[in-house]
């Protein structure tokens, strides 16, 4: 096994038992132990606990963040207003695009951001600021802008109003749809659901709360 396939091993496994079990409930030996290594491997790779679940997030957070910004540059380079729908446009295709092409479930990875928040993972945060806080806050200053008129503290929870719709519609996609089907007799894929909170989020942004 060379050490490409060790690494990949280990953060697979990782992300599918974070995702299930959360970050504080998942032992490394459970992580090792799925991935078929032994604990010195991750030590090794990683270095700790922490520094793994860091990998987990930087395996999507990286090539995210670098197609956000192409495509933030491709809509400020049309000269067109930069409305919040088209922001959030912008924002999760994306975000599906890089999951799909990277082979990423999208509501394990959602369920992980979820986690993120409201688990105490102070180090994640500092970790996510760090490495992509400069893109962060392009994207939320356009998005700001295109909302005149409101105060940052005003800005703040809307945005994480938005974001929470996003992350639980999303990681919970699955449990959603069935109790669309059942109650409703009808279906929606992932694309279509993502139709649908577009304007819904933007909404929530410009609410006159």
């Amino acid at each position: 096994m060379t050490q490409t396939d060790t690494v990949g091993r280990i953060l697979d496994a990782a992300e599918v038992l974070f995702a299930e079990r959360g970050f504080t409930e998942t032992s490394l030996r459970t992580i090792t132990s799925t991935a078929g290594v032994n604990l010195a491997a991750v030590n090794y790779h990683f270095g700790s606990k922490k520094e793994l679940i860091q990998a987990v997030f930087e395996r999507f957070l990286t090539p995210f963040t670098r197609s956000l910004v192409e495509e933030l540059d491709r809509r400020e380079a049309m000269d067109e207003p930069l409305s919040a729908e088209r922001l959030l446009d912008s924002l999760y295709r994306v975000a599906m695009a890089n999951l799909e092409r990277e082979g990423r479930n999208p509501q394990r990875f959602m369920r992980l951001l979820g986690l993120a928040y409201t688990q105490s993972q102070g180090h994640l945060r500092r970790f996510i600021v760090s490495r992509y806080g400069d893109s962060y806050q392009r994207f939320a200053g356009l998005l700001s802008k295109a909302l005149p008129g409101l105060d940052p503290v005003t800005f703040y929870w809307r945005l994480y109003f938005m974001l929470g719709a996003t992350i639980f519609t999303l990681s919970s996609f699955d449990a959603i749809e069935a109790i669309l089907k059942e109650d409703f007799g009808a279906e929606s894929s992932l694309q279509e659901t993502l139709e649908r909170l577009v304007p819904a989020a933007a909404a929530m942004l410009h609410a006159d709360l």
